[in-house]
């Protein structure tokens, strides 16, 4: 059975019609204030890339892509994970400029994953990226894009609530909290990684976590992440409180993407040094791609937040045990 937290007393504020009607409300009004925001241009995006071509996301460099064969292209191809490494490829091929940048709809299947409240095998997430300058590669330029998307967010809140009046009770906060790893970590020593983003979120509201990856001082990990997309000293996740829960749900996962120097060091440091000879990475080694920021920002997290769900299985259709779909019958969650 997938872990599963059943709040005491949970209803759900909107029912199965206007859930749905609000899902898509979400999408578009949050899609066009990302979009002005960040200057970003839609795009289409794949679903699956060719094995081998370095292009997939090894997310924490163990989850295993779903992979089927191509006999017309005698080959293999394998479901995205995410779109972290294509996002520059594109920009580079179709010719963006510092300043501009892209967005698009990914879905992915991530069959590793572990099911929760949270968690589902199906993905489905904006990911967005754009082209940045050597100058720009710094964290006060991530904070300032970190602050534009909590924008985004809240405004879409604020559009929301006045259509639905049962969601008036769900507030935001617009200030975000920064806080790096290794400053968590000294804060709460005692604590996991997740308890720690619990204690700050519920103390703070909104939250960006940052500098992910590699060891803290204690030798361990906050999270994994993988060493040739994401520069782990310009990174972070975007967190809110999520009162239903009582936990802090994690919306966006995002950073200053590595240059040549950085992925050399994350890819030694993470023992994969030979990846550098995949194409991808050697385009970007030898500064063929631009350099760039970027994140996921996922669809289903932003709805379960907005509409003050406790299940992602309540604003996405995907697959649950037996077990998990009895526990939310019986507690009134209807799942999708």
């Amino acid at each position: 059975m997938s872990s599963i937290t059943i709040p005491e007393h949970y209803k759900s504020l909107l029912g199965l019609y206007d859930t749905q009607k609000a899902i898509g409300l979400i999408k578009t009004i949050f899609q066009e204030k990302l979009c002005l925001a960040l200057h970003l241009k839609r795009v289409t995006a794949p679903l699956f890339v060719r094995h081998g071509s370095g292009l997939n996301d090894d997310l924490n460099g163990v989850e295993r892509p779903v992979a089927f064969d191509v006999p017309c292209l005698d080959g293999h191809a394998e479901i995205v994970h995410s779109l972290a490494k294509w996002k520059r490829y594109a920009l580079y091929k179709y010719g963006f400029r510092p300043g501009q940048g892209l967005v698009t709809d990914m879905n992915a299947v991530r069959r590793d994953e572990t099911l929760d409240n949270l968690h589902s095998i199906y993905v489905d997430q904006w990911d967005w990226e754009r082209v940045i300058t050597a100058r720009q590669r710094n964290l006060e330029f991530l904070k300032d894009t970190v602050r534009d998307i909590v924008d985004a967010v809240c405004a879409t809140s604020d559009e929301l609530r006045w259509k639905f009046p049962a969601l008036k009770k769900i507030r935001l906060s617009r200030d975000v909290t920064f806080i790096t790893t290794q400053e968590l970590e000294d804060l709460y020593p005692g604590l996991t990684p997740k308890e720690r983003e619990n204690a700050f979120a519920k103390k703070h509201g909104t939250i960006c976590i940052m500098q992910i990856g590699g060891k803290l001082r204690s030798g361990l990990p906050h999270d994994g992440r993988a060493p040739d997309y994401d520069d782990w000293a310009l990174n972070c996740d975007i967190l809110f409180w999520h009162k239903p829960l009582g936990c802090a749900l994690e919306l966006s996962s995002m950073g200053i993407r590595v240059d040549a120097g950085a992925m050399r060091r994350q890819l030694a440091e993470a023992g994969c040094p030979e990846r550098a000879e995949l194409p991808f990475h050697k385009m970007l080694l030898d500064g063929t791609l631009p350099l760039t920021m970027g994140g996921g920002i996922g669809q289903s997290r932003l709805c379960m937040l907005l509409l003050g769900k406790v299940h992602v299985g309540e604003v996405q259709v995907s697959l649950w045990d037996d077990e998990t779909v009895q526990a939310c019958r019986d507690a009134g969650i209807e799942l999708l």
